[in-house]
């Protein structure tokens, strides 16, 4: 129970600290089925879809099955589609290609999980019944503004610039690299519902509770840095 109350002190400490239109969504990696999460039933387009119904408040986990839909999120995942389902790669590629969405030689440097999880479990991040592996945040420029800052003075942040498609790949990048930002992608747009204002910071848990302490300092300084420019705009603005 400790470990949940943990979890939900956190929810609430980043909550109170940026401005966060959807919960935070918690993800595991885990060899076998947790006890008492119920297992997702049903269909979904994407592994990113997993995301929208854990930002909404359910907590479950998936199997490599359920992410057989998204040829995309599989490949970024290690998950190997079904003999059957295998050809959805190379076509889904070619589409992409052909529409000069990517490059061929874009695939390679793509990040990936280093290996198949049994077990991938969702949940808000208060909620979480396991400790997560990797904690995503959909925000808006200022609240990104302000993770970032907290993120550099925890010594968290990768320093690479924000990652654009496939959206997945920023789970895998911050599980390597550190906490790091994601401009999202069409696809995810569409089957999360993400915003034209948002866009995700993806951090490894671990890294959690050094980023919401830093958050104090960061909030604190932006607030007294924003008085001194605005006053500064006031006294020295003559346009």
């Amino acid at each position: 129970m400790s470990e949940v109350r943990n979890w939900s002190v956190l929810e609430t400490r980043f909550t109170s600290a940026v401005k966060l239109e959807r919960r935070p969504v918690a993800v595991a990696y885990l060899d076998g089925a947790p006890d008492s999460v119920e297992k997702f039933e049903g269909n979904e387009p994407s592994g990113c879809s997993f995301w929208r119904l854990a930002a909404d408040g359910r907590t479950f986990y998936t199997v490599p099955e359920d992410h057989f839909n998204c040829a995309v999120g599989a490949y970024t995942h290690n998950i190997t589609l079904s003999p059957e389902r295998e050809q959805e790669t190379g076509v889904t590629l070619k589409m992409m290609f052909d529409l000069g969405y990517v490059k061929p030689e874009e695939v390679p440097q793509i990040p990936r999980l280093p290996k198949t999880p049994a077990v991938l479990v969702y949940s808000p991040l208060g909620d979480a019944p396991v400790p997560p592996d990797v904690v995503l945040f959909a925000c808006q420029p200022r609240s990104a503004m302000l993770l970032n800052e907290a993120a550099i003075r925890a010594g968290v942040a990768c320093g690479a610039p924000a990652l654009g498609r496939p959206t997945c790949m920023a789970l895998p990048a911050s599980l390597q690299h550190g906490a790091i930002f994601s401009l999202g992608c069409i696809g995810n747009r569409v089957y999360t519902g993400l915003s034209e204002t948002q866009m995700y910071f993806v951090v490894c848990s671990q890294d959690l509770e050094a980023i919401a302490d830093a958050l104090e300092v960061v909030n604190g300084a932006n607030a007294a840095l924003s008085d001194y420019a605005i006053g500064r705009r006031q006294k020295l603005s003559t346009a």
